[in-house]
Parts: C-alpha cells; structure tokens; sequence
C-alpha cells in the first residue's frame, strides 16, 4: 500500500525528533516534485512485479507526511491490521477507515480484527508502525530501538498480541541523541540484514546482532554516514515469480560502502534504486517509509 501525496511538504511538527528531515529551499513545487517521484516510483515497483495498491491522499485537511502510511497502520498475514499511536498531532489525520477497507477490498485482504493502539496517543505514549518497529517475520522478532515515538511498553504490549518476541534496546546517531525509528538503521530480509551496528549502545550490541543472525541470516554493517544517506531505510518485497527485491533510494544506493551494497545484491534477486530526493529532503524519511506491505490473509 502507498499513498500519493496531495499536499506533501516540510513539517515543522516532526522535525524536533527527525535529525534525518531538512527545511526546503524555498522553491514553491515542492508537492509537484514529491508527486512526480511518488509515480515514478510506484512504475520502478510495478516494473520490478511488485503488486502496489495506490491510495490517493486527500488535500483537505492537508498531511504533509500522508507519504509515509507505514507509521500509522500494518497489516498482518493473520489478518490484523493494527493502528499507532503517533506523536504529531497533525499525522494523526492520516488514519482513516476508508483506506483501510478500500485497500482490503482492492487486495482481497481480510480484516480478521482491527489492534487499535491510537488511543495511547492520549498518554503522551506513542509507537509509530514499522517505523518504530523492524520486523522479523520468520522468527517472531520485533526490534525497536527505544525514543520519544517509541515506547517500550507499547513494543511489549504490541508483541504480546501479535505473538513475537521483543529485542528493544538503545541506539543513538552520530550525535548522541537516539534515533527517532529503528527503521532509519536496521533492515531486514530474507537471507541479510543490514545494520548500523556501531550505533547500538555496547551493553545492548551482542544480543541484537545474535538476533539478527538467527536463521543464518548475513549481518551487512552500515556506519552513521550510510545512514545519513538512508542506507538502513529499505525494504525487501516480493515481485513476479517470488524474487525478492530490495526497495531502497538512490541515495541509499550511492551511499552504501562496495562491499555492503554487493553482499546486499547477493542476499536478493534485485536491488531496486528510487529516485525520491525531495521526499527524502523534507520528509525525513525514504522508502521502506513509504511502503505499508499487505500480507496475503486467509
């Protein structure tokens, strides 16, 4: 699932948190722009086999991050989908029910149960989707580094009801300061997992590497500059035939060191480089963000 934005811009209410997100530069086409990369990113998937179901924003009231729908909502092989709680106000506006049984309808997806955290929003606590949550499907695992958007008894409660073990622990950028998502420095697919291992507090590191072997799974170890570029941000789908294809930004692409982005195209049928620099820019986010997978339900 993917939403197309209609009033994509900067938002001032997630910068606070988001080291990674950058005020533009006063050019007014920046929603043009955005735009533009949205489609020709939802044409490279396609091109790839991957099957993307499109959600047109609406710009009133306008949601400057509706670009990015894997914070608000994930849906489950089980049939779950699950709604967050997210800590600026203004995305909040993004969860609707509309979405949710129109991409159920379009998908033959079927809603079993609706896990409805948003009203820890009430709380001050929050847990903003596969953002906060980096998921190991094949062994029940959900990593999550703790931070202001994600709280570690919303990680427990979450794994407690969706039936994984939770590895939560602390990781911090190249300024101290912990990483607003754990997604902006682990991935995870089917046979490699790419990691800023550096960035895992030295009591926490060992355990969350051991994590990530589990199943044989390569380790490919990125370091804060890589992930500047958004080399932690990707996501391996499934396209045409079942090859795996690691979605990831041009950026991250040219960021990655040789070797790590070559043991990454040995760990996966294909290596799908996005041009998304002004989501990238003023969103603060790339393009596992902008991907909310549907898993085949029963």
């Amino acid at each position: 699932m993917m939403i197309r934005p209609a009033a994509f811009d900067y938002n001032p209410h997630t910068a606070a948190s988001n080291r990674l997100q950058s005020p533009g530069d006063g050019t007014p086409d920046a929603a043009e722009r955005a735009i533009a990369e949205f489609d020709a990113a939802v044409t490279a998937l396609q091109g790839a086999g991957v099957r993307v179901c499109v959600v047109a924003d609406e710009p009133v009231p306008p949601k400057p991050d509706a670009v990015f729908p894997n914070n608000w909502v994930s849906w489950h092989a089980d049939g779950t989908v699950v709604l967050y709680p997210m800590q600026a106000p203004n995305r909040r506006l993004e969860r609707r029910a509309d979405i949710l049984d129109g991409v159920a309808q379009r998908c033959g997806y079927r809603i079993a149960r609706v896990l409805d955290l948003s009203t820890f929003e009430e709380q001050g606590r929050f847990l903003e989707g596969t953002g906060s949550l980096v998921l190991d499907h094949v062994g029940r695992q959900a990593f999550a580094c703790r931070s202001i958007r994600t709280d570690e008894m919303l990680v427990r409660r979450w794994a407690d009801q969706m039936g994984y073990q939770p590895v939560v622990f602390d990781a911090l950028d190249a300024a101290g300061v912990p990483f607003y998502h754990t997604n902006v420095m682990l991935s995870i697919g089917h046979r490699v997992a790419v990691v800023a291992a550096d960035s895992i507090v030295p009591s926490d590191r060992e355990p969350v590497l051991a994590a990530l072997a589990a199943g044989s799974r390569q380790i490919i170890e990125i370091d804060h500059a890589a992930v500047g570029g958004f080399a932690g941000n990707m996501l391996e789908l499934v396209g045409s035939g079942g090859r795996g294809v690691f979605a990831l930004s041009a950026r991250a692409q040219r960021v990655l060191p040789p070797i790590a982005r070559a043991r990454l195209a040995a760990g996966t049928d294909q290596l799908l480089p996005l041009v998304i620099p002004t989501i990238e820019r003023l969103g603060g986010g790339s393009v596992r963000c902008m991907l909310a997978e549907v898993f085949s339900a029963a």
